[in-house]
Parts: C-alpha cells; structure tokens; sequence
C-alpha cells in the first residue's frame, strides 16, 4: 500500500493509507463526444471498451506523490485529472493527479497501459464539500517540457467530466466508497500539435473563485537498459 499526505487550506495535513485505486476512462461528460474518441483511438489500435465511462482498478502502489518517474522507452506520458480521495474519516478530498501511461502498451490492453506507469497525486487537496457548489469552474491544465520550453498540452474546466459525486455514487453502489479509497477522473482532450512524450509534465487544478491553485510536476526518466 500507499501512504499519501494532503495539506488542506487550513493548514491541516490528513494523511491516508491507499487500499485501492481506481482510474476512470471515457469520462467526458458529453458521451457523444467519448463516442468520437473511442472511434479515433480504434483507427491508432486501441481496443474500445466494452461499456462507457469505464472503471479501471490499479495496484494500490500506483498512488504516488513524487518528483520522478521511471520510463522503459519514449512514448510514455501524463493525462491531467483530478482525484477524489476518501481520508480515514471517511471525508471526500479533491486533488490534482496525473495518470503517466504507457502508450506502447495501450494497443494490448487499457487496463495493461493503466498498470505500467503511477498515477502521480498533489500534495495539497480541498475537502470536496468547500468547492462542490462550483466544480464545473474549476480549471484544469497540464504542461509539457521539450528541451526546457514548457508547453500547455491541455486546457478545460471539470464541466467537461463527469463529476466527483458520479464516481461518488459509483463506488457506494460498489461498496467501494471506503477509506484509502482513491479515484482518478479520466482527462480531456490534448492540443493538436504538442508532442506528448515529454521529459517532464506539469498539472494543476484551479479554482477562479479563489485563485487557488493545486499543482503537481514530475520528471519523466529514462531507466537504464536492461540485460539481457
């Protein structure tokens, strides 16, 4: 298991021990939309889903909050999402993550692709209910870096996803809605022309109303080649 720490605006710090995690896909909240992109991800190899949004669960350990991740070879990369985390008091927490996934292996399995790589989790988070009356404002970005130039690779808000009480609902019809429980949104479309097999990627999720900002940025680095 994971053991993650969240510093809340309060100054207060919860810390949660992860039992599972689960990554949501083909999570627009337009469905029509999730339609159009299976349809272009089938043109590249990848397998549709059987059903749409889909609920992928990962190894426990996939839950990180660092500054570097290991990559076997270059086509490898990051999704901005959110995260709803459920504390050991049973709160809801929202945060930034970013979901680091294995392009190469996408084409065999999205659960396979999902399993390969971290999903990276902020350091800091809000409790759900402070920002739930204008979740479809809030802001989420991601950044890639190519031989130190930052790029922005996407741009939205959570109104383009499917909410963090959808997934809510979800996991409680599951019995899933536990402590230590970690879900990740699905993302919103990348930026035509911006190569995502960056060297380093950059999330935030932000609030208007405040100007609050929850970021996270990771490193992408090669691993040694292996023997034999």
């Amino acid at each position: 298991m994971a053991l993650l720490s969240f510093e809340l605006p309060d100054g207060s710090t919860r810390q949660v021990d992860v039992v599972q995690v689960l990554n949501a896909g083909y999570a627009g909240r337009s469905q029509d939309d999730v339609a159009a992109h299976v349809a272009e991800l089938a043109e590249l190899g990848v397998p549709a889903p059987s059903t749409t949004p889909a609920l992928y669960p990962v190894s426990a350990y996939l839950a990180q909050q660092t500054g570097q991740v290991g990559a076997q070879h270059g086509r490898t990369s990051g999704e901005a999402e959110w995260a709803l985390v459920v504390d050991r008091d049973g709160e809801l927490l929202l945060t930034a993550a970013c979901d680091h996934t294995d392009r190469e292996l996408e084409v065999h399995g999205v659960a396979w692709s999902k399993n390969a790589g971290p999903d990276v989790l902020a350091r800091r988070a809000w409790r759900l209910a402070d920002v739930e009356d204008r979740l479809d404002t809030l802001t989420l970005r991601a950044w890639v870096t190519h031989d130190g130039d930052e790029l922005l690779i996407q741009n939205g808000t959570l109104a383009e996803l499917l909410t963090p009480a959808y997934w809510a609902d979800v996991l409680r019809g599951r019995g899933d809605l536990i402590p230590g429980t970690v879900l990740i949104s699905g993302t919103i479309p990348m930026r035509d022309g911006v190569d995502q097999f960056a060297g380093r990627w950059r999330v935030e999720l932000g609030d208007p109303a405040t100007g609050h900002v929850i970021d996270l940025a990771y490193d992408v680095v090669p691993l040694p080649v292996p023997i034999g």
